[in-house]
């Protein structure tokens, strides 16, 4: 059993190393405006890949090459929007509402998930380079 515990625990940290490559390569993005209704629970296959800041109390993880999701958490999270590495707390699985968000020293309790529509994200992006590149 003890085991078990130790191979969990190691996926558990392993998976939200993956969560210290922030995505900044992404500006003028506005993912509130492609995140769908609240969710109460994710189901992570392989964690988290990476995550944006997206403001003080927001941030977009990224757990898919299209699958991103907008948490927001507590306002007392002062220092997301210049943290170099997140971890995201999950059980088995699942990152629930009840999880938190580690920014450095701060723990930061999960208030809302919302999933990121990546693919019309995707499309609009690409159509407005499209039209920005014709003469």
């Amino acid at each position: 059993m003890k085991r078990f515990g130790f191979i969990v625990f190691g996926l558990v940290f392993l998976s939200a190393c993956g969560a210290g490559l922030a995505r900044r390569d992404e500006p003028g993005l506005k993912y509130v405006d492609y995140a769908g209704d609240p969710v109460e629970q994710i189901r992570v296959m392989r964690g988290v890949d990476g995550w944006t800041p997206v403001s003080r109390n927001q941030l977009v993880i990224w757990t898919g090459h299209n699958e991103a999701w907008l948490i927001k958490v507590w306002d007392g999270c002062v220092n997301l929007s210049f943290a170099n590495a997140i971890r995201v707390t999950q059980t088995g699985q699942t990152i629930s509402r009840f999880e938190k968000v580690w920014v450095e020293n701060e723990t930061c309790p999960i208030l809302e998930m919302r999933p990121v529509d990546v693919a019309r994200m995707k499309a609009d992006r690409k159509a407005a380079r499209d039209t920005v590149a014709k003469p």
